[in-house]
């Protein structure tokens, strides 16, 4: 057994997929890990499983919480990787959930591989968002990679073309390749100027599109009307800016004239979004703060 791997039962599943997401550097507007939350809700599924966040996480740059009633400790919580299992728009899933690891990220991702063996589970399929150059107004692609080339083409993802730095998913799917098991990552990305938490257009494609990669019939009008009180919100806070409004009006013409969706762009330590011009990085920097600021001030959409 993979080290701090824990059984709570071993469930009969029917064609399973494991859909992963984890929270951190591929998780911007912790988009993915609200659409984990949102599977689980939905499908009420039991935990089957977990990873030991000792053998994994550095406690000092992720620390554990504690709950408080009356001034009195109630509970620490470790930042663990939980496993559920759920039956949800006609299909069953495994779903893995959990902080990205500090370390030993080659025997955490066999962990995960073991309970995708041990389940029957025919793929794995992350779920990741980025922050790009796309804008609040507009709905946004999604794009995937994939261990087959001709996975890509059969499931019709736009594919991306980032290279560079990666997180634990990356890592995943490249254990997923070495065991010759079939995987596929889907990433949604955000407005740079509005990256906070949460991002249900993200959160909405994502699922969306998880949806049609596995024949999933998901009610999604809930998020629907979240989608809507959210792009409310941001409008208000940036009604008043013009050089924001004319940032997001030129990228919208550029998504206009391309005839496509325009794609989200990974940011790293000297990676960042295409930015217009007149717009530079620093600017850039400033109005994402007055945005994400206004939107504190006002509150998450009820």
């Amino acid at each position: 057994m993979a080290a701090g791997l824990s059984w709570e039962q071993h469930p009969s599943l029917e064609r399973p997929l494991l859909v992963a997401a984890f929270s951190g550097w591929n998780d911007a507007g912790d988009a993915a890990t609200a659409a984990a939350d949102w599977l689980l809700r939905h499908g009420h599924g039991p935990r089957i499983a977990w990873i030991d966040p000792d053998e994994y996480v550095d406690y000092q740059s992720r620390r554990p919480t504690v709950e408080l009633i009356d001034g009195v400790t109630r509970s620490v919580t470790w930042p663990a990787t939980e496993i559920h299992a759920t039956s949800i728009g006609g299909r069953d899933l495994v779903i893995v959930q959990g902080v990205e690891p500090n370390l030993r990220w080659r025997e955490y991702c066999a962990a995960i591989l073991e309970v995708a063996r041990e389940t029957g589970c025919e793929m794995v399929v992350t779920l990741g968002a980025l922050i790009g150059d796309v804008v609040h107004t507009r709905d946004i692609p999604v794009t995937g990679t994939a261990t087959e080339a001709d996975l890509l083409d059969r499931l019709d993802l736009t594919r991306s073309h980032y290279e560079g730095p990666t997180g634990i998913v990356g890592v995943l799917h490249d254990a997923c390749r070495e065991m010759e098991i079939g995987s596929v990552s889907l990433w949604a990305p955000v407005p740079h100027y509005v990256s906070s938490p949460p991002n249900p257009v993200a959160t909405r494609a994502l699922l969306a599109r998880l949806g049609r990669l596995a024949g999933l019939h998901l009610d999604l009008h809930g998020l629907e009307e979240l989608v809507d009180m959210w792009r409310t919100q941001v409008d208000r806070a940036v009604e008043d800016n013009d050089e924001l409004e004319e940032y997001i009006r030129g990228i919208e013409m550029q998504m206009d004239a391309d005839g496509v969706e325009h794609e989200g762009v990974m940011l790293g330590d000297d990676i960042g979004p295409e930015l217009e011009p007149g717009l530079d990085a620093g600017g850039a920097a400033d109005l994402a703060d007055e945005v994400e600021q206004f939107l504190r001030e006002q509150g998450p959409p009820e």
